[in-house]
């Protein structure tokens, strides 16, 4: 019977120099019982690099109202009926004052030079002044006629010095004070004056003697004073 040489035992040895050291996890690959897998094998791990994240855009704009369609048609509008108009009131009727000298016709003139210069150093325009004589005509009308009718009244229509007419005075004219000179004619002549005179003044009605409705302080006034109606 032929004998066959005995065949050496293969010991686990320490690799040997430029042989790399096995990994634990390769050792227990070797020595772990077969399965019906595949075996498993040495494997260098790979890195994979991340892939950049994408960058983020601009946001939409949020959407628009859609216009209306010109087939569509909303409820009606109901437009109100006008009403009617506010009534205004009526302008006030600028209220007039009235003062009263106290004179006889024989003094009226006097006291109505001296109320018209009172009007003139207070301030007021020889242009707003107005004196009507119910009796005989001023002395000043009668000089200004002397230049003519045509001067006289050219002087009414510039209106820059105080005016003297007759109370009878027919003419549209109407300034700030009125001065009526009760210098004479008879008591419904006077009272007919006082009346135009009281329309033709917007702001002062001088009454220098006695006309209008009568007033129970101007009886007891002094001379020359003003005393108001």
């Amino acid at each position: 019977m032929p004998v066959f040489p005995e065949e050496p035992e293969i010991h686990e040895s320490l690799p040997g120099p430029g042989v790399p050291f096995p990994r634990e996890s390769d050792a227990q690959a070797l020595h772990a019982p077969a399965t019906g897998g595949a075996p498993a094998t040495a494997s260098t791990t790979t890195t994979t690099a991340a892939a950049p994240l994408p960058v983020p855009g601009p946001r939409p704009a949020p959407p628009r109202a859609a216009p209306p369609r010109a087939d569509r048609q909303g409820p009606p509008r109901l437009i109100p009926k006008p009403g009617p108009a506010p009534r205004r009131p009526a302008p006030a009727t600028p209220q007039v004052e009235v003062q009263r000298i106290a004179a006889t016709p024989a003094q009226a003139l006097e006291r109505a030079d001296d109320a018209v210069d009172r009007l003139l150093d207070s301030g007021r325009n020889p242009g707003d002044v107005l004196v009507l004589t119910v009796g005989e005509a001023h002395p000043w009308q009668q000089h200004e006629l002397s230049f003519g009718e045509e001067c006289y009244w050219a002087q009414l229509t510039e209106g820059g010095d105080v005016f003297y007419a007759d109370a009878a005075l027919t003419r549209p004219v109407r300034r700030e004070v009125v001065v009526l000179v009760v210098n004479g004619g008879s008591a419904a002549r006077a009272a007919e004056a006082y009346g135009a005179a009281l329309g033709r003044a917007t702001a002062l009605l001088v009454v220098c003697g006695e006309a209008g409705p009568a007033v129970a302080a101007a009886a007891g006034a002094a001379p020359g004073r003003p005393v108001k109606a």
